[in-house]
C-alpha cells in the first residue's frame, strides 16, 4: 500500500477531511504495526474557525504545530487524559487539521485490545469491540499516541496513513462536541462512512 506524501496534505482541509475516509492509518511501535481504516473525521478551518484551536491566528505552543507544513501529527490531549490526533493540512502558516475521529481495528487487534481493555480481542465482548477505536480519545489509547507523537512527520516511518482503494457513501454532518463554537458548532464539517459500526455518532 502506498503511504501519503506532502502533497496529498497540502490541500483544502475539508477534501483531504474526506479523502482521509477508507485510508489507513498505522503506527509502528515497539517492533508491532496496529493499524485502522478511517472511517469518521472532522476538518478545523483554522483562523476563520471558532472550534478551531487556531482562530483567530491564536499561536501558542500548544497549537504551534499547525502552522507548520502539511503532514504532520497534532496531537493534544483533552479533559486532561484523552488525546486527539490530528492531521495538519494546507500551506505552511495556514493553521488548519483533520481530527481523525474514529477507525476501523485493522492490525494488531490482540494488542489494540490491551491497550484498551486490558485482554485479547477475542475475549472483548460486542460493546467493547465496537468501542475499541469508535473515538478519537479511544483510537489514540488502542493505537498507543500520545503527547511524544505531536510534530510527527506523517511522511516518515513511525505514524503514516496509507492509501486503500474501496467504495462506500461518505455522510456529511455536524462535528460533535464543540456547543462553546457558536455558528462553528453548525458547520457541517465531519466525514464518516455510511453504516460503518465503528462512527462514533451517527
Amino acid at each position: 500500500m502506498k503511504k501519503l506524501n506532502r502533497e496529498f496534505y497540502s490541500r483544502d482541509t475539508e477534501t483531504v477531511a474526506k479523502e482521509l475516509l477508507g485510508k489507513i492509518l498505522i503506527h509502528e511501535v515497539d517492533g508491532k504495526r496496529l493499524s485502522g481504516k478511517i472511517v469518521e473525521t472532522e476538518a478545523y478551518l483554522g483562523i476563520k474557525d471558532k472550534a478551531a484551536h487556531s482562530y483567530g491566528g491564536r499561536r501558542t505552543p500548544r497549537v504551534e504545530v499547525m502552522y507548520g507544513e502539511a503532514g504532520l501529527s497534532y496531537v493534544f490531549i483533552i479533559y486532561g487524559m484523552y488525546y486527539c490526533f490530528n492531521v495538519v493540512t494546507q500551506k505552511e502558516g495556514i493553521p488548519e487539521a483533520v481530527l481523525i475521529r474514529a477507525l476501523e481495528p485493522v492490525g494488531s487487534l490482540d494488542i489494540m485490545a490491551n491497550n484498551r481493555f486490558k485482554k485479547d480481542y477475542n475475549d472483548l465482548t460486542k460493546t467493547q469491540i465496537k468501542s475499541l477505536t469508535n473515538g478519537p480519545g479511544k483510537l489514540c489509547n488502542a493505537l498507543k499516541i500520545n503527547k511524544a507523537l505531536n510534530g510527527e512527520d506523517l511522511c516518515d516511518n513511525r505514524l503514516y496513513i496509507v492509501d486503500n482503494d474501496e467504495e462506500f457513501n461518505i455522510i456529511t454532518d455536524k462535528r460533535i462536541g464543540i456547543d462553546y463554537a457558536e455558528e462553528a458548532r453548525d458547520y457541517l464539517l465531519r466525514f464518516y462512512i455510511e453504516n460503518n459500526k465503528y462512527v462514533s455518532v451517527k
